[in-house]
C-alpha cells in the first residue's frame, strides 16, 4: 500500500510520514524543496520516503506525484498559520483553495480512465471553520454552522466544499476533517504552545515576565501524535464524503495552559499580557465533539495536555 502526504516536509507532514512508515506503508512525500533537513522525521525514515520536489500548482509535479497511483492521499499541505495567511490572501486562497482543486479534478480525470485506481483522499480542514457559538452549543458537533471569522478559516470552508463536490459529482473517495489544535516538538515558534515554553525558557534565564496575547480565549489541544493517529484511522475506516472533527473535546482558558507550561518549566515568573501579540480576529471558544471520529474508527486520544508541554519542553532542551 503506498501513501501520498503532500506537505511531508512540514510539522504535521513529517510526523504523518512518520506514522505510516511505522504502519507498513510505503510513501511518496510532496515537498516544495524536497527532503527536509530537519524536524522529527529521523534520518533513516526521511530516506525510506521517496521524496518529490516542486510546487504543487505546477502540472509536471501533480502529475508525477499521480503517476505513483497512491492507494491513499494525506492533503496536508498548505498554509496554516492564520497570521500569514491573513497577510497575503490572493497567495493563500491560491494554496489553500486551488491546489485542492487542482488535485481533486486531476485525481477524477485519471480515475475516470482508470478503472482499477480508486484512491482514498483524506483533505485536513479546521476547526477554525467553525467561528464563533454561543456557549451552550460547545463541544461543536460537525453538524454545527460553519462562521468563518478569517481568511484562513474561509480557505478551508471552500476547500471543503470542493472536496465534497468532489465526492458527489465525480464519485471520489473523499473524507474532510476538522482539526483543532494541537501541538507537539517539530511545531513552528510561531504558534501559541511553542512560543510559550520558547519565553518560559527565557523567563527561567532572565527572570522577566512572560509575555502573552490574549488569555481569556479557550482551545481545544490535542497532541500531534493523536491528531495523526486519527488520520490515519480515518483513512481505513473513514466513511467517503463525511466530516469528522479531530479533537479532543476538552477546553482549556490560555492563560490556564500558560499557568501550566510555566509550572511544567518551574518558571516563577508572571504572566505579562502584550497587546502586540494579540490577534485583531480571536473566536472566544473553540472546543469540538469528537464523537463521531471515536464511533467511527475506535480512535481514542493517548496523549493528555501535560505531555504536550513536557514533550516540548524536552524537545528545546
Amino acid at each position: 500500500m503506498r501513501a501520498l502526504v503532500t506537505g511531508a516536509a512540514g510539522f504535521v507532514g513529517q510526523w504523518t510520514s512518520q506514522a505510516l512508515l511505522r504502519d507498513g506503508w510505503a510513501v511518496t512525500g510532496a515537498a516544495l524543496e524536497g527532503i527536509p533537513s530537519s524536524g522529527t522525521l529521523s534520518a533513516d525514515n526521511r530516506a525510506r520516503v521517496e521524496w518529490i520536489a516542486g510546487d504543487l500548482r505546477d502540472d509536471t509535479v501533480l502529475e508525477r506525484l499521480l503517476d505513483r497511483r497512491p492507494d491513499a492521499i494525506l492533503h496536508l499541505a498548505g498554509i496554516a498559520f492564520q497570521p500569514a495567511a491573513g497577510a497575503d490572501e490572493a497567495g493563500t486562497r491560491a494554496i489553500n483553495v486551488g491546489i485542492a482543486a487542482r488535485l481533486l479534478t486531476e485525481i477524477a480525470r485519471r480515475r475516470a480512465a482508470d478503472a482499477g485506481w480508486d484512491p482514498t483522499i483524506l483533505v485536513i480542514g479546521s476547526g477554525e471553520e467553525y467561528g464563533r457559538h454561543e456557549a451552550d452549543e460547545f463541544p461543536l458537533p460537525e453538524t454545527a454552522a460553519l462562521r468563518p471569522a478569517t481568511f484562513y478559516a474561509a480557505t478551508k470552508v471552500e476547500q471543503e466544499r470542493l472536496a465534497l463536490e468532489a465526492h458527489a459529482r465525480d464519485g471520489l473517495r473523499v473524507i474532510c476533517t476538522r482539526a483543532f489544535n494541537h501541538s507537539g516538538p517539530g511545531q513552528a515558534a510561531s504558534f501559541l504552545l511553542p512560543s510559550l515554553v520558547q519565553r518560559a525558557r527565557e523567563a527561567r534565564r532572565t527572570g522577566q515576565p512572560v509575555r502573552i496575547g490574549n488569555t481569556d480565549v479557550t482551545r481545544d489541544f490535542l497532541h500531534v501524535s493523536d491528531v495523526v493517529s486519527a488520520y490515519i484511522s480515518l483513512v481505513s475506516r473513514g466513511q467517503p464524503g463525511e466530516v469528522y472533527n479531530v479533537c479532543s473535546a476538552v477546553g482549556v482558558r490560555v492563560g490556564d495552559l500558560a499557568a501550566e507550561v510555566l509550572a511544567a518549566a518551574g518558571v516563577r515568573s508572571p504572566l505579562e499580557v502584550d497587546p502586540a501579540l494579540q490577534r485583531a480576529v480571536d473566536v472566544p471558544v473553540l472546543v469540538g465533539d469528537n464523537a463521531k471520529l471515536r464511533a467511527a474508527t475506535g480512535w481514542t486520544p493517548v496523549k493528555s495536555r501535560s505531555d504536550i508541554i513536557q514533550d516540548l519542553l524536552d524537545a528545546a532542551s
